[in-house]
């Protein structure tokens, strides 16, 4: 496939224009016919350029992919017209591209599952999984409804986490922002000032003017150590399996904001493990899936566990029962979903009750984030004040006018 960046009119005389990636011109030509648009100009964009245009496949742009097959396929729409349809229509380039790829491949002979697992930095093991079974099942329509939920499901809590989050972060950055002003700029401005006064200096205003001077003469130190920092600690966590146990059970470890967090992979867990049993993947199969996908390394050991006893004859809930990172209530309402055959609608009630409980802590937790940063904040500027307003008070208090 070659990407083409056109000129366009449609039958109303509007123009149009664009980047669509196809066979040759002629290609290019016959695609933007079935949008109704006449191809006036054409240029190649060579790879350099095109590396610029990609963009990233968001959530919203699966959701929509997901909703359009699922829509197709419940009216018995041919699968390579439905994805030569998106395809065409699609403004992502980048998303073009890999619709362009699994065409190929499907009109090669592959199944859209085959097609799809060649693009896993896209189309993570449950989607692929979902697909196989539904492919094995004639369930593909469901499928695609299963996935579309899946991914809106993730954009809206997405979008809620931001939101609720963009206040405390602003505050965060103005009290940052107004500490580095005052530390490297009116601080030193004052020791002038008191200096030139040769007054005694108080304890505290000698500790400020010391970290005003650190910050000073080696705020590159800092910020250069804070990034490598993060680098050195974002390589260990990738490369080295100990290290990557130990943050992650900080993060489900952590007060307040690691039972959030735990609660979060749980509701993911119990949707994902839901979804594909719904789908009828075996079970062992569906477990070993969510192992892959789970975004969290003690939690994927437990997962493992959970396998390795089922498929020693454990039951399902027995199995969970014996990892100690499960709480009560996901191990009460397997139990129940395994005795009583719904396993799939249980699972479902824990995501439920976990996506509403995820929502009400971040929304508790967020609340008293704001006022602690605005009374840390308050305390800092007091702090300063104090160190550097007190002196100038005593100067002026023993000037004799």
């Amino acid at each position: 496939m070659t990407m083409f960046k056109y000129r366009a009119i449609d039958h109303m005389g509007k123009f149009t224009h664009g980047q669509m990636d196809a066979i040759n011109e002629i290609d290019l030509e016959f695609r933007l016919e079935r949008l109704g648009q006449i191809l006036i100009a054409v240029k190649t964009i060579h790879s350099s350029s095109h590396f610029f245009l990609q963009k990233k496949i968001s959530t919203k742009d699966l959701m929509i992919f997901c909703f359009e097959l699922e829509q197709s396929a419940s009216v018995g729409m041919p699968l390579i017209q439905t994805l030569s349809d998106l395809r065409d229509a699609n403004t992502n380039v980048h998303f073009q591209q890999i619709i362009g790829a699994l065409i190929s491949d499907i009109e090669s002979g592959k199944l859209f599952s085959e097609a799809l697992s060649k693009h896993q930095e896209i189309f993570d093991a449950l989607f692929i999984s979902l697909v196989v079974a539904g492919e094995r099942t004639g369930r593909l329509a469901e499928v695609f409804g299963h996935l579309s939920a899946r991914f809106k499901w993730q954009s809206e809590l997405a979008s809620q986490t931001k939101k609720l989050l963009s206040y405390p972060l602003l505050v965060l950055v103005i009290m940052l922002a107004t500490i580095g002003f005052l530390m490297t700029y009116l601080v030193p401005q004052m020791v002038a000032f008191l200096s030139n006064m040769g007054q005694h200096l108080p304890l505290q205003t000698r500790l400020l003017i010391s970290i005003s001077n650190f910050f000073v003469a080696y705020w590159w130190a800092i910020f250069l150590v804070l990034m490598m920092g993060t680098f050195g600690c974002a390589v260990l966590v990738k490369k080295n399996i100990k290290v990557r146990h130990f943050f992650d059970q900080l993060k489900i470890s952590f007060p307040i904001f690691g039972n959030v967090w735990k609660k979060i992979i749980l509701a993911r867990f119990s949707r994902y493990f839901a979804l594909m049993y719904q789908s009828g993947i075996p079970v062992l199969e569906a477990i070993k899936t969510c192992e892959e996908i789970v975004d969290n390394q003690p939690l994927k050991e437990a997962i493992s566990l959970v396998h390795a006893q089922i498929n020693a004859g454990e039951t399902i809930g027995e199995s969970f029962k014996k990892s100690a990172l499960f709480p009560p209530l996901v191990i009460r309402m397997i139990s129940m979903g395994e005795k009583s055959g719904v396993l799939d609608q249980s699972l479902m009630k824990v995501a439920y009750f976990y996506d509403r409980d995820v929502n009400d802590s971040i929304e508790r937790g967020l609340k008293l984030i704001e006022p602690s940063l605005t009374i840390i904040l308050g305390l800092i500027l007091a702090f300063i004040m104090m160190a550097v307003l007190g002196p100038v008070y005593d100067s002026f208090s023993q000037l004799k006018i």
